[in-house]
């Protein structure tokens, strides 16, 4: 089996990774109902019918969190807003922000998992900032013990199928997967190991090719 038969395995919940299983079931849960949806994909639409989709998943399955404790933030981003558990994990309450539809913010989980198990995220629940809709992920806490070197990162990444196309980003031609935002702040370095933290990963058609 080709690595990519095992990712589209991946996806269809078949072929299990560290974590997925909860993100699997959800993502299936929500391709499911948007398949005979007439809205096109890509749309704001779109996006808001998922929104309802996968909230009324939440509130079935109990996947609504309140204990969340606000007053450990640590960072933010454009996509997500960090905040520290203990010394070994933090949160991370992701809106979704980089991606087109939810399920595609599902499978860059799935895509993370699967190339970094190191560092996976752990589907937790969801929360609610008025009417932003927030997942919740849990992922190992990675200190610092010196700057991230990333002639090294473009060097791993190579040798794994993705070739830089420009600047922090990388593109999988075998795999139809882009890779991008790879800067020293998203990929740690921890006793000259690469930790690859915060990921943006997109599929394209050829992904989707036999």
């Amino acid at each position: 089996m080709t690595i990519k038969d095992e990712l589209h395995n991946v996806f269809s919940g078949t072929y299990k990774v560290r974590f997925g299983t909860t993100i699997q079931t959800i993502a299936s849960y929500l391709e499911n109902c948007t398949r005979a949806s007439q809205v096109v994909k890509g749309t704001k639409h779109f996006k808001e019918e998922e929104k309802e989709k996968l909230e009324l998943y939440i509130s079935k399955n109990n996947l609504w969190l309140n204990t969340i404790d606000f007053s450990q933030y640590v960072s933010e981003g454009a996509e997500q807003k960090v905040y520290l558990v203990d010394s070994e994990h933090v949160l991370k309450l992701n809106d979704s922000i980089y991606y087109t539809s939810w399920v595609d913010y599902f499978h860059n989980l799935l895509l993370h998992n699967y190339f970094f198990a190191d560092t996976a995220y752990e589907l937790i629940g969801f929360t609610k900032n008025d009417t932003i809709l927030y997942a919740v992920v849990k992922q190992a806490f990675v200190s610092i013990t010196n700057k991230t070197n990333l002639n090294l990162v473009k060097e791993f990444l190579t040798q794994n199928g993705f070739i830089n196309t420009r600047n922090n980003d990388y593109y999988n031609s075998e795999l139809g997967i882009i890779l991008e935002d790879l800067h020293d702040e998203n990929v740690l370095t921890k006793n000259n190991t690469l930790y690859f933290i915060d990921t943006v990963f997109y599929v394209t058609d050829v992904f989707w090719q036999k």
